[in-house]
């Protein structure tokens, strides 16, 4: 819907946008094509971003809620329980009720899983962090700082919840 609105939303000249307006037709570019990338990148067959993010979630926080997870990968419910079940299907994570809350379930980390993680998790960020090589340490930091604003504005709204960063 949104990459349909933007498209529906370039009516001005270029040169007539508002900076904030040329800002957002850039990150409605950059994000699906960033997170494009970040897929090509992975080597294992069967593996997303996201899938790597809930898992990595999962192994820092403990056995979660479904709600810290759609909270903490910004998707809807039924996306993480499409990838919950795919998970538990590939025997990479549990559910078990929630001892505190009869009503809840717990989603878990399988032990298969925490090795995967040592395995891949620090070398596939190292692949995805690749494409900011062409700027300087300061940047980085400087372009960091400014994308937390962002996100900050984003749990203001309550789009986002308070969580940090990964």
């Amino acid at each position: 819907m949104a990459i349909a609105a933007q498209k529906q939303c370039t009516l001005e000249q270029p040169e007539e946008s508002p900076v904030s307006h040329k800002l957002c037709e850039m990150f409605w570019t950059l994000g699906p094509a960033y997170a494009r990338w970040a897929e090509s990148r992975l080597r294992r067959e069967g593996l997303s971003p996201q899938r790597i993010r809930l898992m990595a979630f999962l192994r820092k926080s403990g056995p979660s809620k479904m709600r810290a997870l759609r909270n903490e990968l910004g998707v809807t419910a039924t996306s993480v329980t499409a990838l919950v079940d795919s998970l538990q299907k590939e025997g990479m994570v549990t559910r078990r009720p929630d001892p505190a809350d009869r009503r809840a379930t717990l989603i878990a980390l399988t032990p298969e899983a925490e090795q995967q993680l040592k395995a891949m998790c620090g070398p596939f960020k190292n692949q995805v962090a690749e494409i900011f090589s062409g700027f300087s340490a300061e940047e980085q930091r400087e372009f960091l700082d400014l994308l937390a604003r962002v996100r900050a504005a984003l749990v203001e709204r309550d789009i986002l919840k308070e969580t940090s960063p990964q």
